[in-house]
């Protein structure tokens, strides 16, 4: 085989460039298998070097099937490559098997892909294409039994990649256009306002606490007398809960009602927020 038939043929089957394979060729003695061996360890060289680098762009992905529905982030390190076909078919692909997988990280990184590689070393081989560092973020599976899920993309990049991505379940068997509009809108409202929890009960204390520090230092360094202080942070720190809880948020399509107003008046029986789970890029 000649030398450039045996460099196209490695270009196919490692996705390498051009100059690598004709290096990894020349380092081999011409041995294609050798040569394969020669890129991967390169690329492993590659993408540890890339690792240390900031990567806070790339795409939201959500897949669903009858049973679950799941919500993934792929990251890479400008906007070009997010829309790169090579990043958008491997960030589809991932999404399938993650659903697949349940959001279960280890499950995912060791599973095979359609080209009977695992999920890492298609990693590693897209960081070495396309010379970016490339991780794979958040994630998060629903499951639909005894319930309905609803999806929100905002700035949609290409089918079931955007930029922004909500899931959120409701616990109910109601499939009236009611309560789908209400999901849709529950969606987009929850990308929106970017809620903490659902209760005002179930936010982090860890927040609260760095939250009530802040409020504090700040009234403090204004001057104002401590018994104040008390009773103002007091009155923020209970705002701050009510405008991250979602169900005590105003709604996003009548800011003069909340969101647990809405669902009352819905009159749709057991009706409630299971869970939700919010990814945006960069944030």
């Amino acid at each position: 085989m000649a030398e450039i038939e045996k460099i196209k043929k490695l270009r196919s089957l490692s996705g390498a460039g051009f100059k690598d394979c004709s290096v990894a060729l020349d380092e081999s003695v011409g041995d294609i298998e050798k040569a394969i061996e020669i890129l991967r360890v390169k690329g492993i060289s590659k993408a540890s070097k890339k690792m240390s680098r900031s990567a806070n762009e790339g795409v939201i992905a959500i897949y669903e099937n009858n049973n679950t529905s799941s919500i993934i982030e792929i990251n890479c390190e400008t906007d070009f490559v997010a829309k790169n076909n090579d990043f958008i078919n491997f960030a589809k692909e991932i999404s399938i098997i993650n659903n697949e997988v349940k959001s279960v990280r280890d499950k995912l990184i060791s599973s095979n892909m359609s080209n009977g590689k695992s999920v890492k070393d298609n990693l590693l081989s897209l960081i070495t294409k396309i010379g970016e560092k490339i991780t794979i973020g958040r994630s998060k599976t629903l499951n639909l039994t005894n319930s309905k899920i609803f999806k929100y993309h905002h700035t949609v990049v290409k089918d079931n990649l955007s930029k922004l991505g909500v899931i959120v379940s409701l616990n109910t068997s109601d499939d009236s256009d009611d309560l789908k509009i209400f999901g849709k809108h529950l969606s987009m409202h929850i990308a929106a306002s970017n809620p903490l929890a659902i209760n005002i009960e179930d936010i982090d204390k860890d927040i609260l606490k760095k939250e009530q520090e802040l409020i504090k230092e700040e009234l403090i360094n204004s001057g104002k007398p401590e018994d104040i202080v008390k009773k103002i942070s007091l009155g923020k720190l209970n705002k701050f809960k009510e405008e991250n809880s979602l169900l005590n948020q105003q709604w996003v399509m009548d800011p003069k009602k909340k969101v647990q107003e809405v669902i009352e008046e819905l009159n749709i029986e057991n009706l409630k927020i299971n869970e939700f789970f919010r990814i945006k890029i960069g944030e």
